[in-house]
């Protein structure tokens, strides 16, 4: 990923939708042709000189200060998600420019889960669960799991991919009552992760393949919103039991960070948590091969 575009692009977008309004500035100064607000009234509400901070919208943001970031981001109204790529883009921008630094990792994507992972999951016998890498590899699921998301299980050859699934995949359409929201929320989440390992290849060539494909991806992913993505209700069509609304929770383990496990929970005493019951039992007794555990 190029930094310097990826930061220049969005502290533009970000300045682009503040109105002048919503920063108190008076009608004598909103008379203009920019959207949002220029650049020199960001570096006056950041309290630093036009200079700085057209020169951090050109995407040079090394050696800008933590205290600077701070400020642009008030400045900017950005939200928890936005300021962590702020910052995350900054890291990156420092990582490229310390030159008597060791060159930055370009450690690939994690695509098998470990022991430990695959135990934790069939642990979790009464919730569906997986495990998944930055680029949104499955890399291990339970029994439940892949009762619940047949479309995203894997063919024993390689890691099935969530974002190649909502965004390649025309099932995935009818499998996601809500499947905007849903490939909206991924493509946000991925700014973030692009932010966070901007130099995973991986997770660029993924980036990239998606761009290319998929005409809804590559509109949303020139929008530049960001959004950590932990907790989110969906309502999923499962072929067996029909309609189950469920709410997933991103959980990360202290020894293996770069795993994230979601897991997925129901209402208590509701129609979901009942087809939930019924589709654990038809797992335990119609499923003809295990559950994928550790992808090669």
């Amino acid at each position: 990923m190029d930094t310097e575009t990826e930061a220049s692009d969005f502290l533009r977008t970000r300045r682009a939708r503040i109105t002048p309004d919503a920063v108190g500035l008076t009608a004598s100064m909103t008379g203009r042709r920019v959207k949002g607000l220029r650049r020199e009234e960001v570096a006056t509400l950041a309290g630093v000189s036009a200079e700085y901070y057209n020169r951090m919208e050109r995407g040079k943001l090394a050696g800008v200060s933590e205290s600077v970031l701070y400020a642009v981001a008030r400045a900017l109204q950005l939200d928890e998600s936005e300021e962590q790529h702020l910052f995350d883009l900054a890291r990156a921008a420092n990582a490229e420019n310390a030159l008597t630094r060791p060159a930055p990792k370009r450690t690939p994507a994690r695509n098998r889960a470990s022991v430990r992972v695959q135990r934790l999951l069939d642990g979790m016998s009464d919730l569906p669960a997986y495990a998944r890498n930055g680029r949104t590899d499955i890399i291990a699921m339970n029994q439940l799991g892949a009762a619940l998301m047949p479309g995203l299980m894997t063919d024993g050859k390689a890691p099935a991919n969530i974002a190649r699934y909502v965004f390649l995949d025309p099932s995935s359409q009818e499998f996601y009552a809500d499947w905007e929201r849903v490939a909206r929320d991924m493509v946000a989440a991925f700014r973030i992760e692009a932010g966070r390992t901007p130099f995973d290849r991986s997770l660029t060539d993924l980036i990239g393949e998606l761009t290319t494909r998929s005409d809804a991806f590559r509109t949303w992913w020139a929008s530049y919103n960001v959004r950590l993505h932990t907790s989110a209700t969906k309502t999923l069509h499962n072929p067996v039991v029909g309609e189950i609304e469920v709410t997933g929770e991103a959980l990360t383990l202290a020894s293996e960070p770069d795993v994230t496990i979601i897991t997925y929970v129901t209402e208590p005493a509701s129609v979901s948590e009942e087809r939930l019951r019924v589709l654990a039992s038809w797992a335990a007794s119609n499923t003809p091969t295990a559950a994928p555990t550790a992808t090669q």
